[in-house]
């Protein structure tokens, strides 16, 4: 309840008041104008000062942060209009993709690094750096190695996952406790056994709010992979109703997509 009355307090600080039926005039281009565009776009701009200076009613608009009713109010049009169902669909299936294909690559990887003394030297500290990779600035590579299609959006975001998925699987290798280890020792386990009795169900158990957390990061860069050659998806559709100045419907996403973390 405090949060709601919050943001309402947020929302009428953040409206202006707008004469009613005014529409501002459209401009010609400004790139690489002559003197007479130029004169044309301040004669516009001198006609619409007076427009709006001659205006006798007004009305609240809300161009940054929607009202939270406005919010409810936008999700039939979402539904109805903008297939907001198929879009969060496509997107929880290209994220769930990109979750299979990271913890594919990532927990074989990470119980060699983290079991085989040989892997952590050699490369230990270069799974550790790769956290810092600003995986934004990636976007372009992957563009080039994958393509535009779904195949680089899936690629983009399980490397995203790997880079933080991997030093955890190492980290909560490190962290089985010894009395476990010891215990299937003097029971005379083999190596194999002890990774399939001790090591794995450790690991994997202590691994669910890990996961929970990257899930986070994953919708972050779904976000971004889908804003490349836009074939829908709740990213690519939020990205469209900014650019359309559609706020309270933009909130409308960002409201379903908190939703499905809380679910996931």
């Amino acid at each position: 309840v405090l949060f709601i009355v919050f943001w309402w307090i947020l929302a009428e600080i953040a409206s202006v008041q707008k004469p009613v039926g005014y529409t501002p005039s459209e401009m010609p281009s400004s790139i690489n104008a002559d003197a007479a565009i130029l004169a044309t776009i301040d004669s516009l701009e001198q006609v619409d000062s007076i427009r709006f200076a001659n205006a006798t009613s007004f009305e609240k608009i809300y161009p940054s942060i929607p009202p939270p009713h406005h919010v409810l109010q936008s999700f039939p049009s979402l539904y109805h209009d903008d297939e907001l169902v198929p879009n969060t669909l496509r997107s929880i299936w290209l994220n769930l993709q990109g979750y299979f294909w990271a913890m594919m690559i990532a927990l074989p990887i990470g119980f060699l690094i983290g079991l085989l003394p040989i892997f952590r030297g050699l490369f230990a500290g270069q799974v550790d750096a790769m956290r810092y990779l600003p995986l934004t600035a990636l976007v372009g590579l992957f563009t080039t190695w994958f393509g535009i299609d779904d195949g680089m959006k899936i690629a983009f975001l399980a490397f995203g996952i790997i880079v933080y998925i991997l030093p955890v699987v190492v980290q909560r290798i490190d962290e089985v406790k010894d009395v476990y280890l010891k215990t299937v020792f003097t029971l005379g386990a083999t190596d194999w056994q002890t990774i399939k009795t001790v090591y794995i169900p450790s690991v994997m158990s202590r691994m669910i709010d890990d996961i929970r957390v990257i899930t986070a990061i994953s919708w972050t860069y779904i976000i971004i992979a889908e804003l490349l050659n836009r074939q829908g998806g709740i990213g690519s559709l939020a990205y469209i109703k900014a650019r359309q100045g559609q706020m309270e419907k933009v909130f409308a996403i960002l409201i379903v997509i908190i939703i499905i973390g809380f679910l996931q």
